[in-house]
């Protein structure tokens, strides 16, 4: 086990412990499912943070390798952070090519979450130091890019499936809260760029059944023309398309990568801003702080500190 600290951007680095991998064998996957698991060096009753990596363009960030900037930050604060190697990651594309559901693994990806949920306890047994600090009631779920849409349906988000024409409800009750990082918007006419009769799973989404509490990041200068024409407002959609309760933050000046979530120094993160990431960091933690215990005004704390004043880091809307 490996020690590393990681700084909010009001109050001292605060000690963080990273595990992997985690392997679960799962009947029926064709390889084993590894996660990586990071929590807080102290602390009992931590809540937990299941995180669906991206596909992205870089090879091991679409992993349990990547997103280290945002996962240290949650787990800074608090949270165990679960990351878990999708079927759909870019290190297991040339032994998965053909394999059903290649390239993007929609179904799996959500599916990997619940089980995850499944084994908590023996994963909890597994990480040194875990065992007996970890509140399984307490549980939200997180995406960046293909991972919000992962995100979105275990939050009740349903979509048709295109291979047999069915609607699918992948929700999952155990995850309480829920946060989208530059997530795909609505599908239909809009998906219009070159990559979107690549996603059909993409045409058919619903949020008008999202109903966990959930909030919704986007960046106002990530304009995914790959897939549509709408602009930055398209990652918006799950927040304006699902029921209450929602929040909306916007950030200024952020591109697809949010000011690199994912990772820094890598060729994908065109906005590299630790400093916003940092922002982020503690609007999203303070987010689920207070949507895990109800009267916390963690949230209104943060939105007030930095979404306010001569440089705010962005803007929120709720619903």
């Amino acid at each position: 086990m490996t020690a590393s600290t990681s700084a909010s951007t009001s109050a001292p680095p605060a000690p963080v412990l990273s595990y992997s991998p985690v392997v679960l064998s799962v009947p029926g996957r064709p390889v084993d499912l590894q996660l990586r698991v990071s929590a807080p060096a102290t602390g009992t009753g931590l809540p937990v943070i299941l995180l669906s990596h991206g596909h992205g363009g870089s090879h091991n960030l679409s992993s349990l390798n990547g997103y280290a900037p945002i996962a240290h930050l949650w787990a800074a604060a608090g949270f165990v952070v679960i990351q878990p190697t999708h079927l759909s990651s870019r290190t297991l594309s040339d032994r998965l090519a053909g394999a059903p559901g290649a390239p993007f693994f929609w179904r799996s990806r959500a599916e990997d979450m619940s089980r995850i949920l499944d084994r908590l306890d023996e994963i909890e047994k597994t990480v040194p130091g875990l065992a007996g600090r970890v509140d399984h009631g307490r549980i939200a779920v997180a995406g960046h890019s293909l991972g919000g849409h992962t995100a979105a349906l275990l939050l009740g988000a349903r979509i048709t499936d295109p291979d047999t024409g069915q609607e699918v409800n992948l929700i999952e009750p155990r995850v309480k809260a829920g946060v989208l990082l530059a997530a795909p918007g609505r599908g239909g006419d809009v998906l219009n760029g070159w990559m979107a009769g690549k996603v059909p799973f993409f045409h058919t989404t619903d949020f008008s059944t999202m109903t966990t509490p959930a909030l919704v990041v986007a960046g106002d200068k990530d304009d995914s023309r790959h897939f549509t024409d709408v602009g930055p407002d398209w990652h918006a959609d799950p927040y304006r398309l699902a029921p209450a309760p929602k929040s909306l933050l916007t950030l200024f000046g952020a591109e697809h990568l949010l000011g690199g979530v994912s990772g820094y120094d890598a060729a994908e993160t065109t906005d590299e801003n630790p400093g916003r990431v940092a922002a982020l960091g503690r609007l999203t933690s303070a987010y689920l702080r207070t949507r895990f215990q109800p009267g916390d005004d963690a949230w209104q704390a943060a939105c007030e500190t930095l979404t306010t004043g001569t440089s705010p880091a962005g803007r929120v809307a709720s619903k």
